[in-house]
């Protein structure tokens, strides 16, 4: 199994530093010298150092490098040691530094065995994990494969099921025509409502004033009555063409049908292949993405036009046996399907609509709450501003007064180097907070634009909502009936 990731990022694998005894003369100096000990380049510069220093000095400064172990040098304050003194200090350690030595070996040990203590529990772990995950990938996989069988089973059942129909349909093509007179007036009752739905969608406003489903299912509801009423009008035996059409249907579904063979042996050998049987092998970039392949909704929905569309060329040449009976019925069942597929588009776009419009009040809601805790963001941070008033007040005047230290004692110490230090920090804090009380305000004004927006946004679909579903779905409730558009009364 292939590890993923890297334990060197993780707590316990960060590099350590060894911790080493100081040299003899640096403790020598930190003992003698209550300054910290810093280890700079020979050529270094000295330490800045204030005039009144220098001047009370009296004489020439004295040596402050002196060679020390690897090569670096100590500095070391111009104190005069005693002799005695500077010679037992330089050849001996403390005992106190004897004993942080061993504790901090002790320590070190310590935590590097719980580093490889824990290291070693992730990586089981890790394997652990790894396995389950390829377990219960190669699981699904196999589940979603016999889903796919199945459904191409469904799919290949279907299919026979058509092309049966189909050939059943061209061996039967023939018959007369009648009631035509009476269908074609019938038509006009649902060409005004189709216009009618078209006027009223044009009173959408906005971005809601778009080309949609359903003003496209509209159009062509209105072009079908139209090209029905056209050919009632010229008694069209259009029988050879939907032979044609039919065995055009025909060819695709046996096509479709062929696929769906060969598709189901190979998922089935796929569905039964496991760990240790033959044939498996490495497939280098094989999961690579083919743009060519289709979508499981491409997929059954080539399928399922391919079998309506041969149901609407089935239906049209039963209706073509006789040749006034089939056009009556074909116009019948074109009214009437596109009439259910606008119906549907509107229950879809209603609906879609009726969502939208949850949604924008949902994000209204949500908005509404996060300018409330914007502005109480807003009034923590000029809070915390007002807090930071005082401490930077004391820091200021602390500096200020020990600016009136006489003579030498007018010295940089670690104190005023803190000081300096604290304001500074403040004073970058105030700086912090005063960004993002600015980035707040900026947020609650795009929020309050926002919320403007989703209200008018709502309004917008309110009246969409009810151009739909009151004004459109109202009219369509009624639709003349199969046997008043075959020409029965």
């Amino acid at each position: 199994m292939e590890l993923m990731g890297s334990t060197l990022t993780a707590t316990y694998a960060r590099p350590q530093t060894s911790h080493f005894l100081p040299a003899i003369s640096t403790m020598a100096s930190s003992y003698r010298n209550p300054q910290s000990a810093l280890f700079v380049r020979p050529d270094a510069q000295p330490p800045w150092r204030t005039n009144t220093y220098y001047k009370s000095g009296g004489g020439a400064p004295s040596a402050s490098f002196q060679p020390g172990r690897d090569n670096l040098e100590l500095v070391r304050a111009t104190t005069a040691l005693y002799p005695s003194n500077r010679s037992a200090l330089a050849t001996r350690y403390t005992p106190d530094d004897w004993h942080k030595a061993n504790l901090r070996n002790y320590r070190e040990s310590e935590s590097w065995r719980h580093s490889a203590e824990r290291l070693r529990r992730d990586t089981v772990r890790l394997l652990h994990d790894k396995e389950q995950l390829t377990r219960r990938t190669q699981e699904t996989t196999s589940r979603n494969l016999g889903e796919r069988l199945n459904d191409i089973v469904f799919w290949r059942s279907e299919l026979s099921h058509e092309v049966g129909g189909v050939v059943s349909e061209i061996a039967a093509l023939a018959e007369v025509k009648r009631r035509l007179e009476r269908a074609l007036t019938e038509t006009e009752g649902p060409l005004q409502v189709s216009q009618e739905c078209l006027y009223h969608r044009e009173k959408r406003m906005s971005i809601d004033l778009v080309h949609d489903g359903v003003e496209k299912d509209l159009i062509k509801e209105v072009e079908v009555i139209k090209s029905c009423q056209e050919r009632m009008r010229r008694h069209l035996d259009r029988a050879i063409a939907q032979l044609a059409s039919n065995r055009a249907a025909q060819h695709e579904l046996e096509r479709d049908l062929n696929d769906k063979v060969s598709a189901q042996r190979i998922d089935d050998r796929c569905h039964s292949l496991r760990n240790m049987s033959d044939g498996i092998s490495y497939y280098r970039g094989i999961d690579r993405l083919d743009p060519s392949l289709s979508l499981p909704d491409s997929w059954s929905k080539f399928s399922d036009d391919n079998i309506l569309h041969s149901q609407s060329q089935r239906v049209a040449s039963h209706k073509l046996r006789d040749e006034v009976e089939v056009l009556l019925n074909a116009t019948s069942n074109e009214m009437w399907s596109q009439f259910n597929a606008v119906n549907v588009a509107f229950t879809s776009r209603v609906s879609e609509t009726a969502d939208a419009k949850n949604s924008l009040q949902t994000h209204l809601a949500k908005t509404l709450q996060e300018i409330f805790q914007t502005e109480l963001l807003m009034a923590s941070l000029k809070q915390a501003l007002r807090d930071k008033e005082n401490p930077l007040k004391v820091a200021q005047t602390r500096l200020e007064e020990r600016t009136r230290r006489p003579n030498v004692e007018l010295c940089r110490d670690n104190p005023h180097h803190r000081l300096v230090g604290e304001v500074r920090e403040i004073e970058d804090t105030i700086h912090k907070l005063r960004e993002r009380l600015l980035e707040a305000e900026n947020t609650l004004q795009s929020l309050a634009k926002t919320k403007a927006a989703l209200e008018h946004d709502l309004s917008i679909k309110a009246n969409s909502l009810f151009l739909d579903q009151e004004k459109c779905m109202g009219m369509r409730k009624s639709f003349p009936s199969s046997p008043r558009l075959v020409g029965y009364t």
